[in-house]
């Protein structure tokens, strides 16, 4: 318990710098979409843009002059802000007890490693769900002045917990690469590199229905916004392999950090 107390003290900066920067982004998003709202000439600026970035980003799948398809346009944003969130927390609070040489005392104290990665977790788990509950809180703040109807509240819970699932992919990927690699300094960049290959790959994916198949390896493809917005549910073909990816990282994150050699 007081490893995980201490790792949320430790991290509350943190929580706060990314919490403000969602509530900047939705600031400023909202502030650009009173422009769309209830203006079909902007869809005319829309549809002069090519075909492929139009599929590339999602964008014929919404009308951005409701407030429904401009939070569903938003989606993507959300997913990546909170997708580096989680994959930074997930892997610097598993190695920062080597890269600022306390892991000497961490391992004196009377608990096992399985232990220590258990409460860095929790820990990590609890930033995450405070990330989502700033992003899903300012989300309805500011759309409540276009007076939303109960579909946009509908969608915009399932967006939520598309996000949440896609945190914990993000998360489990970030304490993996903590807990294995010897690197640990470049555990980070790494978490969020691969992060972003995978949404450079969702985005390829759409430019050419050949490439269709690469929605399986981007974790961005499994929920999409459309889908969500035209029929509220989840694919649980991508819920059962998003679980999968998280099993199987957590697991290889206890497997590796029990047996890797730590640098003192």
């Amino acid at each position: 318990m007081n490893i995980f107390l201490r790792e949320l003290k430790a991290n509350l900066r943190s929580l706060l710098i990314w919490g403000g920067i969602v509530i900047l982004f939705v600031v400023i998003g909202i502030s650009k979409f009173s422009a769309y709202y209830n203006n079909p000439e902007m869809l005319a600026i829309l549809d002069s843009m090519p075909p492929a970035v139009l599929a590339a980003f999602n964008f014929q799948a919404f009308n951005l002059t409701t407030v429904s398809g401009f939070f569903g346009l938003m989606f993507t944003y959300f997913a990546l802000m909170l997708g580096v969130a989680a994959a930074m927390w997930g892997s610097d609070i598993i190695v920062k007890e080597e890269r600022d040489k306390t892991v000497e005392f961490s391992l004196t104290l009377p608990v096992t490693r399985s232990r220590l990665v258990t409460a860095k977790t929790l820990a990590a788990l609890v930033n995450c769900v405070a990330l989502l509950l700033i992003t899903w809180g300012v989300s309805l703040a500011s759309a409540a002045a276009y007076e939303p109807d109960s579909a946009f509240f509908r969608f915009l819970g399932l967006c939520m917990l598309a996000l949440f699932i896609l945190q914990l992919i993000f998360l489990a990927i970030g304490i993996l690469l903590g807990c294995a690699m010897r690197r640990y300094k470049q555990a980070g960049s790494v978490a969020v590199s691969l992060l972003l290959g995978t949404y450079v790959l969702s985005v390829v994916s759409g430019l050419d229905e050949r490439l269709d198949f690469l929605k399986y390896l981007s974790p961005f493809k499994y929920f999409d916004a459309g889908v969500l917005l035209r029929e509220s549910r989840l694919d649980m073909t991508f819920v059962g392999l998003s679980l999968a990816i998280i099993v199987v990282s957590l697991a290889g994150a206890y497997w590796t950090y029990a047996r890797r050699d730590l640098y003192i």
